[in-house]
């Protein structure tokens, strides 16, 4: 497995795309050396985008966070959140003013509320009162009590027929240098397998998030998918993602996948990567 120096690798490139964490960020906040990378970027003519599963926040409160690490070349207009995509549905989907219920923060009920729709959290729901609700959102793995709350929107798609929209199907996440810990979309997982039903899902692997963020870039420069790189830390998400979307792929080992174990992975897996970097810092 050969190792290659990302800079090289992004000159072949119109655009870049990047995963958030263990890409530009991690346990600690961005990445430093993060920003030099982006600076030679735009240097270069190299337009790039952040594509993440994160919904914790809004694209606003997102960039936010990366200014004020200090990274001010990262503005709302560049990242492309799973959440968006799945806002777009609901706007679609379901009545203006229906009560939406979620698992998450107060921050990512923002991307209900900016649908037109009402909001209420599993937390402050009443299994007794449940029958105005029209659909279930999963947005992110804080914001309410792991056991109670898991318990109680459990015994809601028991009691309701109703949409569940999973905002964000990472299963797991960096929390430290050698420790994951469980996503919102790990929690999905176990859920739909409780309850029997099929969720909707938005967030890579899925090609609706490449296509999303392809037509986004298209809105503002004509290019082609072979001049877009995708870079990410997950075999499972952004490379093959990314592969099955025809675009080239980078996967570094900065975050989830292991140096040691990277080529074991990409052997067993199939899932091949175009490049392998060890970060985007060099």
């Amino acid at each position: 497995m050969k190792i290659r120096e990302f800079r090289k690798i992004a000159l072949k490139y119109k655009t870049v795309f990047f995963d958030a964490y263990g890409v530009l960020k991690n346990y600690n906040g961005h990445i430093p050396g993060v920003e030099d990378t982006l600076k030679f970027l735009t240097d270069n003519g190299i337009d790039f985008y952040i594509l993440t599963n994160d919904a914790s926040r809004s694209p606003e409160q997102l960039a936010d966070k990366y200014i004020r690490g200090g990274i001010a070349q990262i503005t709302p207009d560049k990242i492309i959140s799973s959440g968006m995509l799945a806002r777009e549905y609901l706007q679609y989907k379901i009545k203006p003013g229906s009560t939406v219920a979620y698992l998450g923060t107060d921050n990512s009920a923002h991307y209900i509320e900016s649908a037109g729709l009402e909001t209420l959290s599993i937390y402050d729901l009443s299994l007794d009162n449940c029958e105005h609700i029209s659909a279930v959102v999963f947005l992110d793995d804080e914001g309410f009590d792991w056991n109670h709350d898991i318990n109680k929107v459990i015994n809601l798609l028991r009691l309701t027929n109703v949409p569940v929209i999973i905002a964000n199907t990472d299963i797991a996440y960096p929390v430290s240098k050698h420790q994951i810990s469980v996503a919102i979309g790990g929690i999905a997982d176990m859920i739909e397998e409780i309850v029997g039903k099929t969720f909707i899902r938005f967030g890579k692997p899925d090609a609706q998030m490449f296509m999303f963020a392809y037509e986004t870039v298209q809105a503002n420069r004509n290019i082609k998918k072979n001049e877009i790189l995708m870079v990410g830390d997950t075999l499972y998400t952004d490379i093959i993602g990314g592969n099955k979307f025809g675009l080239d792929t980078a996967l570094v080992l900065s975050g989830t996948t292991l140096p040691h174990m990277a080529k074991i992975k990409i052997e067993s897996s199939g899932i091949i990567p175009n490049y392998v970097c060890e970060s985007v810092l060099t």
